[in-house]
């Protein structure tokens, strides 16, 4: 499945040969029953020992038949169960992260297997990275567009921080599997993806504005992947599997996308900021979690709704230095209604309300939440900061 990578190779213009090998994942393999094809990989890779990660869900759905698999081939497999907080979720925190740590240590795992979604992942990535050693991607649903992240969105001490780990050595995307998953996480995939709008729209504007580092060739990367997920949003909507290839192919174009550039800023911009900001009041409140890319894609209506305010009103953009410049690209961003209708047309929520997100919340959010990372120069961000 490297056409994947070929095609984002070409359309990365003026990037280095040593820049465009460090985003190669091989292999890279998104068909039916891919699953099947983890243990020989782990063969031909001479491993001994290895640990595979989920929870007690992506167990019953990945893990048990993985490790059945990987032992038939007289490979040592642990499995650690990530095991959920006090309200029942399993969340990328130290706690989790520890208790990967510790079973590594124990093992002598020389590979951990990340089956599950995105919080999984980024578990396995920074528990792997600490330990020196691979992971390879099992994803159990087209949920986010982290799998083949380098970076670990780990909640430390109620405060959630993105920190350097690594990609993953090998993916291994079931369509089977992906295709069965509920129903709620491929519709936050699609949730995910739509925020490449406002992600995009404000990194233009942070290059332009904030001498934020900027790449055409990385955003267009990202915008045909978001313009596919678009375009095939009734394939996704059903839930058949070529629906589920588009998706899940468009989330891992976008993490590729990422990788090429280093950073996240193509795919994550104010309605993320939104997102983190909700994810840290709701563990302070002790409330359960809710899905990330269910979040991002109702933060992303709501960031159009305010943009768009913005751009409307007569002096609504004087804080910026070209607001005609802000403007066009604005009046170019779906408003919050289309969002919302994309949102619902997937069977995913399309407002705070249905994520149990207060009138108090989002308005603190929108005010408060560029300060979760006070490095990005987003639109929001300026806005906020000129009042």
């Amino acid at each position: 499945m490297t056409y994947i990578v070929n095609k984002v190779k070409e359309l990365a213009v003026g990037f280095d040969e040593q820049t465009l090998k460090s985003i190669e994942i091989n292999p890279l393999i998104i068909e039916a029953g891919a699953i099947q094809q983890v243990a020989p990989y782990l063969k031909e890779k001479n491993y001994k020992r290895v640990i595979v990660a989920a929870d007690a869900i992506t167990y019953e759905i990945a893990g048990k038949a993985l490790k059945e698999a990987i032992e038939s081939l007289s490979i040592s497999a642990h499995v650690t169960l990530i095991k959920p907080d006090r309200h029942g979720d399993v969340i990328a925190d130290e706690a989790s992260i520890v208790q990967l740590l510790l079973d590594i240590q124990q093992t002598g795992a020389e590979v951990v297997i990340a089956a599950g979604s995105g919080t999984i992942h980024d578990i396995s990535r920074y528990a792997a990275y600490t330990a020196g050693i691979p992971f390879v991607s099992v994803p159990t649903a087209p949920s986010v567009d982290g799998f083949n992240s380098k970076g670990a969105p780990i909640i430390i001490r109620g405060e959630k921080k993105t920190i350097t780990a690594i990609g993953p050595d090998a993916i291994f995307a079931d369509l089977e599997l992906l295709a069965n998953a509920p129903a709620p996480m491929i519709a936050a995939g699609f949730g995910d993806m739509l925020g490449k709008y406002t992600s995009l729209l404000d990194w233009s504007f942070g290059a332009a504005e904030g001498a934020e580092p900027y790449s055409e060739a990385v955003a267009e990367i990202t915008r045909i992947s978001l313009h596919k997920c678009i375009e095939h949003v009734e394939q996704i909507a059903s839930r058949e599997q070529e629906g589920v290839r588009i998706l899940i192919e468009a989330l891992i174009e976008s993490g590729l996308a990422m990788l090429l550039f280093g950073q996240s800023h193509s795919a994550s911009g104010a309605e993320h900021h939104l997102s983190h900001y909700w994810e840290m009041e709701y563990i302070r409140l002790g409330k359960r979690q809710l899905l990330h890319g269910a979040k991002v894609g109702v933060a992303c209506a709501e960031i159009s709704k305010l943009y768009h305010r913005l751009a409307a009103e007569e002096k609504g953009l004087a804080f910026a230095a070209n607001p005609e410049k802000a403007r066009r690209e604005i009046d170019a961003l779906p408003d919050e209604q289309t969002i919302r209708n994309w949102l619902r047309q997937v069977g995913g929520p399309d407002a705070t309300e249905e994520l149990g997100v207060s009138d108090d919340l989002l308005e603190r959010s929108l005010q408060e939440a560029h300060h979760v990372r006070p490095n990005r120069y987003t639109l929001l961000r300026a806005f906020n900061e000129s009042k």
